[in-house]
């Protein structure tokens, strides 16, 4: 039938746990004279990469300034951006303020390495002593790090090694700039690195930073990465999953449609003190639901109400979709009326899951009496409803209603979607309405509901099977 839209949202992402080799470096020894390295300093390559480089026009004279000297950063060449600084700082008549170097930083740092980039931040705090660099300047260095094409975490360890030496300890918002950084250059490898180095130096990631690493080890990594480290965290650092947390990891072994473990886990999840929370149930509910296997999902609904937490409006809407998919229409009607008494409505995603039950079942008569209700109640629908409708009515050979249908969509400018687009075509095309069928072929095209490509092969198939039938002498 037609598409069903994602009514029931999906639930948050979240955590990890397993045992993996110490990815912390040793410390490297120093003399007692020197600044001592809080990250271990490895020998690396200088690896800039090229990147281009825009700052935000304002009104006011530094950013002006700092726009200008973008223009100049024009290769990761160290004696070329001192250049450019001295030659700005020697035509600026005003005052320059953290802001004005921060940028400066920002747009130089972004094309060249990192030793280059704390080279020349050297250099503007030479040549210009009032200006005192802040927290949020050496993040800027730190950011531009992570992003580094280097196989180590040299390049970072630079970084924070600079920052440490200038008297800024890191922190929770260090570690958290670092995670999502290095995560948004697919190292995540790294990431699971440094996280547990900082731990292990006072400074821990805080709840955000941890499920943030939980959601993108269970998307891109696995299950079993994401139980690794979460076992780690908590018996090396003493760093626990919270609710967020088991919800990532139930969301995960939904999607993928292991709902024995998602099970499990909600067991877990009791025994470390967490109550489920509405979205949660709502997860779990989602999983069933999306195997039809309604009489699970009520099941979750019964336990939630048990545990006094109250359904939501996505509650319902999961529910009636999925006892609607699994055929329990009938059941499923019957929440309309639970639903109202908690003050919960239906809106357009309940009735068009209701109507692609029905017509799943063959009732499209009663899916379109449905949608007339639904406009009676003042809920307005959506194209999904009007697809999923056109869909089942052309199923069920009700093409004069169909085309009453598809005319309004036309009307309103509204896309078909590909299952509605293909049994409206074949359905005309059967009937021998071929030039109607070509008219619905050129609206797909026109709205931009189909490509090109899909719409043509649809209506070419669709007149070879019927010329074909026809030769045969088969009924169409």
């Amino acid at each position: 039938m037609g598409k069903i839209p994602p009514a029931f949202r999906s639930a948050i992402e979240n955590p990890f746990l397993r045992k993996p080799p110490s990815l912390v470096p040793a410390e490297t020894t120093q003399s007692p004279s020197a600044k001592p390295n809080y990250f271990p300093k490895k020998a690396t390559k200088k690896t800039p990469f090229q990147a281009s480089v825009k700052l935000k026009e304002t009104q006011d004279s530094e950013s002006s300034q700092a726009s200008k000297a973008l223009a100049l950063f024009k290769s990761p060449s160290l004696s070329d951006a001192k250049n450019a600084l001295d030659s700005i700082l020697k035509r600026s008549k005003s005052s320059v303020d953290l802001s004005f170097h921060n940028s400066l930083l920002q747009s130089y740092a972004s094309i060249a390495a990192t030793d280059d980039s704390i080279a020349f931040l050297r250099h503007m705090m030479k040549i210009h002593p009032s200006f005192s660099p802040d927290k949020s300047t050496y993040h800027i260095l730190l950011t531009q790090s992570c992003k580094a094409h280097d196989p180590s975490l040299a390049p970072v360890h630079q970084a924070l090694n600079f920052m440490v030496n200038n008297g800024i300890q890191p922190n929770k918002v260090t570690t958290d700039i670092a995670v999502r950084s290095l995560c948004k250059a697919e190292r995540l490898e790294h990431a699971v690195e440094l996280i547990k180095e900082l731990s292990s130096k006072q400074s821990p990631p805080d709840t955000y930073t941890f499920n943030l690493l939980v959601k993108h080890l269970c998307k891109f990594r696995g299950l079993s990465s994401a139980y690794s480290f979460i076992d780690e965290m908590r018996s090396s650092f003493g760093i626990k999953p919270d609710l967020v947390t088991y919800t990532i990891l139930i969301d995960n072994t939904c999607n993928t449609k292991n709902l024995r473990e998602a099970t499990r886990l909600l067991g877990v999840l009791s025994e470390e003190g967490f109550k489920p929370d509405c979205f949660l149930y709502n997860t779990i509910m989602k999983g069933y639901c999306m195997l039809s296997r309604g009489s699970e999902a009520i099941e979750v609904y019964k336990k939630m109400k048990e545990e006094g937490v109250e359904p939501d409006l996505v509650t319902y809407n999961t529910l009636i979709f999925g006892l609607s998919k699994s055929g329990r229409v009938n059941e499923a009607k019957k929440y309309l009326g639970v639903m109202a008494e908690k003050g919960h409505f239906p809106d357009e995603v309940t009735y068009t899951s209701l109507m692609n039950g029905m017509c799943r079942e063959g009732d499209a008569l009663g899916a379109l009496a449905l949608f007339k209700h639904m406009e009676e109640k003042g809920c307005s629908p959506n194209s999904c409803t009007y697809n999923t409708l056109l869909h089942g009515l052309c199923k069920s050979k009700l093409l004069e209603k169909a085309i009453e249908l598809y005319g309004v969509m036309k009307l309103s400018g509204m896309k078909l979607d590909t299952a509605s687009y293909a049994t409206l075509v074949r359905t005309l095309c059967r009937e021998g309405r071929i030039a109607e069928a070509y008219e619905v072929f050129d609206y797909a095209i026109e709205s931009k509901s189909l490509t090109d490509v899909a719409a043509y092969s649809t209506l070419e198939s669709t007149l070879k099977w019927v010329k074909k039938a026809r030769e045969q002498g088969h009924s169409i």
